[in-house]
């Protein structure tokens, strides 16, 4: 079951920005492949936190202390707009949507609904004091802060859908994390997301829901049998985002 997707930047009004998140989020959950799947450039997917099984999230709620960027958490189900995210290239070397990713490769995660990057740096974290995660820039504002590796365990040479990986931050060397520590109100339930320069179980991450674009045809051979590398998937039934405002923790 293959899906062509053509991406188009979210321009003009925030209630037409917030119309096509919308939109995709209901295309989104259109698609669904049981088959494991390459993770391709290009695509807009959701993390599963392996440990608690939330979603990474961001909105448009700052932190209070700290840098007072964006706020990122986790998100308990699979159903929000807000836990999209697409994955990019970096500046210098950007990758071409449907390319593969390899092991140890550097990319870029932009949260769909603000346009912001998924960032970090050496400011504490709300609840545990570890490092600060948070979304920042925009379409045209980004720097190496927004910068992570993807790791994994194991030999193959490609990320999959079912591969346990682990983001490595490029400045601080620190990994994208998440526990059980819960903020209150305005986001109550939602749990901290940081970064911790050690990797343990907590810092495990898995590609869930998504729209997955086709692996181009000169990459099929490394991600795989090509079958399922032309697969696009999707496992959400995301129907919208939260309720979250512009407010502030």
């Amino acid at each position: 079951f293959s899906i062509a997707i053509v991406v188009f930047p979210i321009v003009g009004s925030t209630m037409a920005q917030a119309t096509l998140v919308v939109l995709l989020a209901a295309f989104v959950a259109c698609a669904y492949a049981a088959d494991s799947v390459a993770v391709t450039c290009g695509s807009t997917i959701k993390l599963q936190h392996i440990g608690t099984q939330f979603r990474l999230h961001s909105h448009e709620v700052a932190y209070a202390r700290g840098s007072q960027q964006q706020s990122v958490t986790c998100y308990p189900t699979g159903d929000d707009a807000n836990s999209l995210w697409i994955l990019l290239g970096t500046s210098e070397k950007p990758c071409v949507p449907g390319d593969t990713v390899k092991k140890g490769q550097a990319v870029r995660l932009q949260h769909v609904a603000t346009r912001k990057w998924l960032h970090s740096h050496r400011f504490q974290s709300p609840l545990s004091g570890n490092l600060e995660v948070s979304a920042f820039g925009s379409e045209s504002q980004t720097d190496g802060g927004d910068i992570w590796s993807v790791e994994w365990e194991g030999k193959h040479r490609v990320w999959r859908q079912e591969t346990k990986i682990r983001l490595k931050h490029r400045d601080t060397g620190a990994f994208l994390y998440s526990h059980q520590a819960q903020f209150g109100n305005p986001i109550a339930g939602q749990l901290e997301v940081c970064a911790m320069e050690r990797k343990d179980k907590n810092s495990e991450w898995q590609a869930a829901e998504g729209v997955y674009l086709p692996v181009n045809p000169g990459k099929k051979k490394e991600s795989g049998d090509g079958k399922d590398g032309n697969d696009a998937a999707d496992a959400s039934k995301a129907d919208g985002g939260d309720d979250d405002g512009k407010e502030e923790l």
